[in-house]
C-alpha cells in the first residue's frame, strides 16, 4: 500500500512551503515545524517527510535543532533531507533516530560517496531527485546540471540504492497535479522504491499512484491547505477504495 509522507520544510527556523522551490516565495504555515509534525501525527500519519531548505542552500545542516525536534517527539517515522553532505551529517540524523537519510547534491556530485554511504548504512540512505525540465537540480533547486533525472536514478540502482524521491520541480507546490507521467517511466526501472513528489493535490493522484504500485507520495501544500484531509487519505487507502 502506498504510504503517505506529509511534509515539513524548514526555513528560518518555521514550517513553511514554497512556490516551485523559490525561495522568496514562501508561505508560512508554523513557527514551531514540530507543531505541524503533531498535527499530522494525530492525523494518523506514520512517516514525515523533514527538509532542511537553508541547509539544502548552505550545503551543511542549519535547521538540525528544529528537525532534531521532530523526529524525537513527533511519534512519526522521520526521514531528512537538505544540505546532508558528510557521513557526519548522516550519522548526525540517524543519532537522533530518523528513519533514513536523503541525499540530494551529494549524490550527483560525488558518487563515490554515495555509493560508500549506500554499502554502510544500506536503506538508511535516500536519493532525492529534483528534477527541472528532466534534469537533475541541485543545491536547494538553485543550481540544474545537465545530469538526465532517469539515467541518474539507473545509476543510483545500480550502486544499490532502493529508496528514491523523485520531484518535478514545475509541480512543486503549484496545487496543479503531480506528474504521472514521470511516474509511469520511474516504474520500469527494477529495484527502485519510488517515492512520488511535488504537485499531489487530489484524492485521485493518491489512487492513480497506489494502483500503478509506486512506493509512497509525499504530500505538502495539499495537506496545508486543505485540499486532502490526510486522515480522510490514509482510510481510504486502508480500506482498499484507492
Amino acid at each position: 500500500m502506498l504510504k503517505l509522507f506529509p511534509a515539513v520544510d524548514v526555513l528560518g527556523g518555521k514550517a513553511v512551503r514554497l512556490y516551485q522551490g523559490d525561495y522568496n516565495r514562501e508561505t508560512v504555515y508554523a513557527n514551531r515545524p514540530l507543531d505541524a509534525a503533531k498535527r499530522f501525527f494525530d492525523e494518523g500519519g506514520e512517516f514525515l517527510h523533514a527538509v532542511d531548505l537553508d541547509g539544502a542552500k548552505a550545503g551543511k545542516p542549519v535547521n538540525d535543532k528544529e528537525i532534531g525536534e521532530m523526529i524525537r517527539f513527533s511519534g512519526m517515522k522521520t526521514e531528512v533531507g537538505g544540505g546532508v553532505r558528510t557521513e557526519d551529517d548522516i550519522k548526525k540524523y540517524l543519532d537522533m533516530g530518523a528513519f533514513r537519510v536523503i541525499l540530494g547534491t551529494a549524490a550527483l556530485e560525488n558518487i563515490d560517496f554515495l555509493s560508500k554511504m549506500a554499502q554502510t548504512y544500506k536503506d538508511r540512505i535516500a536519493v532525492g531527485v529534483d528534477a527541472k525540465n528532466g534534469m537533475v537540480a541541485t543545491r536547494g533547486w538553485l543550481d540544474v546540471s545537465d545530469v538526465d533525472a532517469f539515467e541518474f536514478l539507473k545509476a543510483v540502482r545500480d550502486l544499490g540504492v532502493k529508496g528514491v524521491i523523485y520531484t518535478d520541480i514545475s509541480r512543486d507546490g503549484a496545487m496543479q497535479g503531480t506528474n504521472i507521467e514521470a511516474y509511469k517511466r520511474l516504474k520500469t526501472i527494477e529495484g527502485l522504491d519510488v517515492v512520488a513528489s511535488g504537485g499531489i493535490c487530489r484524492y485521485d493522484e493518491i489512487i492513480t499512484l497506489n494502483k500503478m504500485g509506486v512506493y509512497g507520495a509525499i504530500l505538502g501544500k495539499a495537506l496545508y491547505t486543505g485540499a486532502i484531509n490526510l486522515k480522510q487519505a490514509l482510510s481510504a487507502l486502508s480500506e482498499g477504495i484507492c
